[in-house]
């Protein structure tokens, strides 16, 4: 059993696999007959699909869900979706600064670190400004959303409302862009 589970990279594979089921899952039409024959549902499905989106297995679900959802209000499906997908960047938020803030210390007074990251071309402003940048990108597609939300509370001091805006905007933005692929 032991030797079943003895990858050298368990999460990407684990990462890889969901892809893969998500693609042969939404290809499927019937799939997507029953999909889209939700009904009221409909909108309570786009807000769970949000909250799937900012995890990183369970992303690749979520976009399939998007692309394969129709609907005839796009920007409220996609506001919808960004809010559930804020949802969990909250919490993500939430349990980073509760959990990993003596690390983040401990790693921004590590001196080796400190000297294998530190930019002296880049004054301070404008590497918040590439980490502000780096992290809403991340946030808005389906790549992980930890990630972003790691840099955000760990490396910038943000204030939480300034990062519910930021996640909420970014997501409902990603989210807006994959619905409108899905209806060209």
């Amino acid at each position: 059993m032991r030797r079943l589970f003895n990858f050298k990279y368990p999460k990407l594979t684990i990462l890889l696999v969901s892809i893969l089921l998500a693609y042969f899952l939404f290809s499927n039409e019937s799939v997507t007959t029953k999909l889209n024959s939700l009904g009221s549902f409909g909108y309570l499905s786009v807000l769970i699909a949000g909250f799937l989106f900012s995890f990183g297995f369970s992303a690749p679900f979520a976009v399939g869900f998007f692309l394969t959802f129709s609907t005839d209000n796009i920007v409220f499906t996609a506001i919808l979706g960004g809010f559930g997908a804020f949802l969990a960047d909250l919490s993500i938020f939430k349990f980073i600064k509760m959990s990993f803030m003596d690390e983040f210390s401990n790693l921004k007074k590590n001196l080796k670190l400190r000297r294998h990251f530190h930019y002296k071309f880049l004054n301070s402003k404008l590497r918040l400004y590439i980490t502000f940048v780096l992290a809403g990108i991340i946030i808005a597609s389906p790549l992980p959303d930890e990630l972003g939300v790691a840099l955000l509370s760990g490396f910038a001091r943000i204030n939480i409302y300034i990062f519910s805006l930021i996640s909420l905007f970014m997501n409902t933005f990603g989210i807006l862009i994959m619905l409108f692929i899905a209806n060209i």
